[in-house]
């Protein structure tokens, strides 16, 4: 058996890892590559994995990361099946529809700018490609296993990172010999709210898995709502406007989330909530779909509460016209929208109308990457660019810690004991990690595996 590490190999982007065997190739994820513009579409172009010859796709969740470019896979040619849960194949079509839309814009845009004469500039995928990505998945609940061939079944383990993320366990026979490989996917957190906690699995002859916060421990999660209180507590008293961006994905569901548990226990001030972000309206459907896999307190929640997802005061923003109306209207009131990082999206817009005045306060929640407007607002530069314009930051910034989907290196020691309980690893693989991150999971990973871990560069393939 081989395995070739395309994407996610060394970097933290792109996640897309090929197995093959004697009978069957069979890709891990396939995800977008982020970063520079023209550089990460000449990543996303390519197909290393030869797509009309793949035997099966299994997706491990449905961040772009991992699942963004199924629809140019389809495009190059594959109509194989693709494998995942039921909730990631819902939250999947919404967010590779809005990724086709995306793309269709940026072709647009690009066009116009590059003016006449220029050759026509093409978006990686449209909404066809999407819709008969959907047509080839085929979904496995947790803890099923699925043959995908007499010589390759899967099953799939709750991860705890996203809704319907998962630990990809396969077993996969070469002659007389069965191995079993698990591909963690993105690991979750243990304690956060709504979703379960990732479930630990047997161990294994191969172990493929990520390292994206393997050399760091996160803050707690538990006073957050605390300190949401406190800040909308101010907010009331100030008469302004609080600008939350967060992720459509997971973080806009945790804020409101909590928000509603502050409701129901009395304690939530009395402010108007908007949630300005038709891509999070579409997603928190999907997750008041699945709450059947959400964790124990949540079902105990919902034996009170019919929608966790919805409180009196809180309404969900559809149309354009509405999120311009925001701007014009007087505090105090609460704005949650994309993107986390402040880099696109209408959270640009509240944020230009908020950024001057000393009274107002912009709530950072998690990691904000260098070079970002979030990054810029969260070391407090004295003044920002916005729509091409230089704004003062006067306006209050307050940073959110603890809410990362991401597992630390606590959980990892965690996870990994339990393959060790078991009977440990045969041979472990770390991608999705920065150096720093996925060097420390190494040392974590060699005092249980059978040989030294090995971190693989893009394109390298390794016999196992």
């Amino acid at each position: 058996m081989k395995l070739t590490f395309l994407g996610a190999a060394g970097e933290v982007t792109g996640s897309q890892h090929l197995i093959e065997t004697a009978n069957l190739r069979v890709l891990l994820d396939c995800g977008f590559f982020q970063g520079h513009r023209a550089e990460a579409r000449k990543k996303n172009e390519q197909f290393l994995c030869r797509p009309k010859e793949l035997s099966g796709v299994i997706l491990s969740h449905a961040h772009a990361d991992h699942c963004g470019n199924l629809p140019g896979l389809y495009k190059a040619g594959y109509r194989g099946p693709i494998f995942c849960t039921p909730a990631s194949r819902d939250i999947a079509q919404v967010m590779l529809m809005d990724s086709s839309h995306i793309q269709q814009e940026d072709a647009k845009y690009l066009q116009q700018k590059l003016g006449p004469g220029h050759p026509p500039v093409e978006p990686l995928y449209d909404d066809d490609d999407v819709e008969g990505v959907m047509e080839c998945i085929e979904t496995i609940p947790y803890g099923e296993w699925h043959e995908l061939s007499k010589d390759f079944r899967l099953r799939f383990t709750d991860a705890g990172h996203i809704l319907g993320s998962a630990i990809t366990e396969m077993e996969i026979r070469e002659g007389a010999d069965w191995k079993r490989v698990v591909f963690t996917g993105d690991l979750g957190r243990r304690g956060l709210p709504i979703l379960r906690d990732p479930q630990r699995v047997e161990g294994c002859d191969v172990l493929i898995t990520e390292s994206t916060y393997g050399n760091r421990v996160h803050p707690a999660a538990d006073d957050i709502k605390q300190h949401l209180k406190r800040i909308l507590k101010v907010a009331t008293e100030r008469k302004s406007r609080v600008v939350i961006p967060a992720f459509s994905l997971g973080r806009t569901q945790t804020l409101v989330y909590f928000l509603n548990e502050l409701f129901n226990e009395g304690e939530l001030p009395s402010i108007p909530v908007f949630v300005d972000s038709p891509l999070s309206k579409s997603i928190t459907a999907v997750y008041k779909h699945h709450a059947d896999v959400m964790d124990s307190d949540f079902q105990r929640v919902l034996k009170g509460d019919k929608d966790p997802f919805s409180f009196p005061g809180l309404k969900y923003v559809a149309t354009q016209q509405e999120s311009v109306s925001l701007n014009h209207r007087k505090g105090p009131f609460v704005v949650i929208a994309a993107s986390g990082m402040c880099e696109a999206g209408r959270v640009v817009h509240h944020l230009r109308h908020a950024i001057e005045d000393p009274d107002n306060i912009i709530v950072l929640i998690g990691f904000q990457a260098e070079n970002t407007l979030g990054r810029k607002l969260q070391d407090r530069w004295r003044t920002v660019r916005i729509f091409d314009r230089l704004v003062e930051l006067n306006a209050e910034v307050e940073s959110l810690q603890g809410l990362s989907a991401h597992a630390d290196s606590e959980d990892f020691k965690w996870w990994f004991d339990g393959l060790n309980a078991d009977r440990g690893v045969g041979r472990a693989f770390i991608v999705h990690g920065e150096p720093d991150s996925a060097k420390a999971l190494s040392e974590m990973l060699s005092e249980i595996s059978d040989e030294p871990p090995t971190i693989p560069q893009f394109g390298e393939s390794f016999e196992v």
